[in-house]
């Protein structure tokens, strides 16, 4: 670990744009439970028939019933350490941008202000009926109380986070594969790479020679490809790696 510490540090030390690419890991520490893990949340329920648009469509009842349970963990979650880093590093001008499948908006929270959410957010909510816009903790009084929250058209509101079966938002994709584009390190923390279309978009920046750091717990199908790759947690590693980068630059 120390040898892969060093190297990471050095490759983040000489980088000019860096790019974070994250994951439900990364959110992990703050008390968001992940997905996709053994004990995740797809663990209990089948994606489909919870959390994509053609289940919202049918009954948002039981999305709503479905995302209450999460909702809670994730309005009282505070960025951890690992969050803190990326926005120290923004400012000392070491990172162009984070792109995240997180929807839980502690990146921004943190610090980090350059950050494309490739699934959405729960900031607001939008009228599946007349598309009008409100901002989702005015809903929350209905999501605890069992119902779906309705607008005054009698529409549907749906939270503007990307489901199943659903596009990613076409302009931060491409702000993501643009910023991949110009970077000369990849950074990939707390995502096991699993999640398509996100899990390719580290190829466009080492088809143009950037290099590649990854952080994660569980194996990557890119460790192969990377210039270092530790193992572990986000919130003990990445200030680890911050610590070691200064003392780099520090000479």
């Amino acid at each position: 670990m120390n040898q892969m510490l060093e190297r990471a540090s050095e490759l983040v030390a000489r980088a000019q744009r860096i790019v974070v690419l994250t994951g439900a890991g990364y959110s992990r520490p703050s008390g968001i439970p992940d997905f996709r893990s053994d004990d995740g949340v797809w663990a209990s329920y089948d994606p489909v028939e919870v959390a994509s648009l053609r289940a919202f469509r049918r009954n948002p009842d039981t999305f709503y019933a479905w995302l209450e349970g999460l909702l809670a963990p994730m309005l009282a979650a505070q960025p951890n350490p690992a969050h803190l880093v990326l926005a120290e590093l923004e400012r000392a001008g070491k990172i162009h941008a984070v792109i995240t499948q997180n929807i839980d908006g502690l990146h921004q929270a943190g610090g980090s202000r350059k950050v494309y959410e490739l699934h959405g957010h729960l900031r607001q909510a939008t009228c599946q009926g007349c598309d009008r816009q409100v901002p989702m903790p005015s809903l929350l009084g209905d999501v605890r109380r069992g119902a779906a929250p309705r607008c005054e058209c009698g529409g549907a509101f749906k939270p503007d986070v990307v489901l199943f079966d659903e596009p990613l938002p076409q302009g931060i994709f491409w702000l993501a594969q643009k910023a991949l584009e110009e970077c000369d390190l990849v950074v990939v923390a707390g995502t096991s790479l699993e999640v398509a279309p996100a899990c390719d978009l580290p190829l466009i920046a080492l088809r143009r020679k950037a290099r590649l750091v990854i952080v994660n717990l569980e194996a990557t199908y890119l460790d192969d490809m990377a210039d270092a790759v530790l193992r572990g947690d986000v919130a003990t590693i990445m200030p680890a790696l911050a610590n070691q980068v200064a003392r780099v630059i520090g000479g």
